[in-house]
């Protein structure tokens, strides 16, 4: 729990550093951008923290592209 609200401060000091440059130079789109960014870290940092498993993101691709390359490998063997 100690390392969840440490992980949020850090994140708040990040937002109090870098958005109000971003709002003066009028970057919405990189702002947004970067708000995600920030979030997703922060949601997967707190997660991590709590001791959960977080996925690889290569097994995901793995699964997308082993049975395109299975169903090509067999064609050209033909």
């Amino acid at each position: 729990m100690l390392k969840s609200v440490g992980i949020l401060l850090v994140a708040a000091a990040i937002l109090f550093l870098e958005v109000p440059p971003l709002l003066q130079k009028n970057y919405k789109k990189e702002l947004i951008v970067f708000l995600i960014l920030l979030a997703i870290g922060v949601g997967l940092g707190i997660v991590h923290s709590l001791g959960k498993s977080i996925p690889n993101p290569i097994d995901l691709l793995t699964f997308i592209i082993k049975p395109i390359h299975d169903a090509l490998t067999s064609y050209t063997r033909k």
